[in-house]
């Protein structure tokens, strides 16, 4: 938890917001920081967190294009392919995290200055 004078935040709350995530989004999210090492294919992820598996693409997607999961591809024997996904590390998330995180103070400290 943070404390902010008036409000407690969950730190989940202050990923969630900073990164503009949905609650699926998160949950998809939670599902990669208990398996980190792991690449995870969208069926598999859909079936663990018992989301609608276009819930799951959508948001693999949007958490890849932010650079928090790394995207591979698959290929399969009889030819195609599929994507599987991974988590990026921890570091580099709160790294990205903490910039966002940097930018609303700047914000805050130009709106108390305006004030």
């Amino acid at each position: 938890m943070i404390d902010f004078a008036c409000k407690e935040f969950k730190i989940k709350d202050v990923i969630k917001c900073a990164l503009n995530l949905t609650r699926a989004d998160m949950k998809v999210l939670e599902y990669f920081f208990e398996e980190p090492d792991i690449w995870s294919k969208t069926e598999q992820i859909a079936t663990l967190t018992e989301l609608d598996l276009s819930t799951v693409q959508r948001s693999v997607k949007k958490l890849h294009e932010k650079s928090i999961l790394t995207k591979s591809q698959n290929n399969l024997d009889g030819g195609g392919y599929s994507f599987i996904y991974r988590i990026n590390n921890k570091a580099e998330i709160k790294e990205l995290i903490m910039g966002i995180v940097s930018k609303w103070v700047a914000k805050v400290e130009q709106e108390l200055e305006d004030w």
